[in-house]
């Protein structure tokens, strides 16, 4: 009976939000949410965010796993769920990969990949189980949400909730969703999670409430090897610029995000 009068609530909660959807444009909805979002994080008054679009780009090779960065995003934006007994709650976490060599005879160049990140990496790796005679390759990644052009979020999203902004953030309004975990399905990186005190989306934000005072992400101002390059990609002096000049970085096609 719980389980009904729950499905009943969430489809009368969408009823009423398609409701709202055909009255709201999804454009002029996204607009007037990001200027409600300025104000909330205390950006300058003259701001235009179509002046600015916001990205990150990983330098995989200078991340050493060290965990600072998701460390330092975790006290940024997530401090009020740590008193939770469940706490591996991430906007953004680090993967340690470790391919092991093919087998003696195998026509295979690589063997099995073995992927961990215990606590989100937040407190660095253990030394690996797998032998180090054994391993041909290993290497840290950095994850978070990737700020997609073409965000499926946005697109499943039933109340407008989750919307990509001018200066190229996609963000979640906790006030508009209803927690229907639609867009946390539709995510092909797997970045976004259930908030377990609001019971809404959340996300990665480029730590929103930073940029837009002029300040880095966290886990940008918390990395020691400069892995995480954070910038204006409408700035040619932007240190993102020059990084994406030198370098080829794109998505995963697959996901035509």
């Amino acid at each position: 009976m719980k389980e009904s009068l729950s499905r009943r609530s969430l489809l009368a909660k969408l009823g009423l939000a398609a409701a709202a959807a055909v009255t709201a444009p999804a454009a002029q909805v996204a607009k007037t949410t990001t200027k409600k979002f300025l104000v909330k994080t205390g950006a300058p008054e003259d701001y235009d965010p179509y002046d600015h679009k916001w990205q990150m780009a990983i330098d995989a090779n200078r991340c050493i796993g060290c965990g600072s960065c998701a460390d330092a995003c975790k006290k940024e934006n997530l401090r009020h769920l740590e008193h939770l007994p469940q706490k591996h709650y991430y906007r953004t976490w680090i993967e340690r990969y470790i391919v092991k060599k093919p087998k003696p005879g195998s026509a295979e160049t690589r063997g099995e990949v073995v992927v961990d990140s215990p606590e989100g990496g937040t407190k660095g790796f253990p030394p690996s189980t797998v032998p180090k005679e054994d391993i041909l390759q290993s290497f840290f990644v950095p994850k978070l949400c990737n700020q997609c052009v073409n965000p499926p979020c946005v697109q499943v999203c039933p109340v407008g909730a989750t919307f990509s902004t001018a200066d190229g953030v996609v963000l979640v309004d906790a006030t508009r969703c209803i927690g229907c975990s639609y867009c946390i399905q539709a995510c092909p990186y797997g970045a976004r999670y259930m908030n377990p005190r609001t019971h809404t989306a959340d996300k990665c934000t480029f730590c929103y409430h930073r940029v837009r005072q002029g300040l880095l992400p966290a886990c940008v101002e918390g990395c020691p090897t400069q892995a995480r390059i954070f910038g204006d990609l409408k700035s040619k002096a932007s240190r993102l610029v020059r990084f994406q000049d030198r370098k080829s970085t794109r998505l995963n096609s697959s996901h035509r995000t």
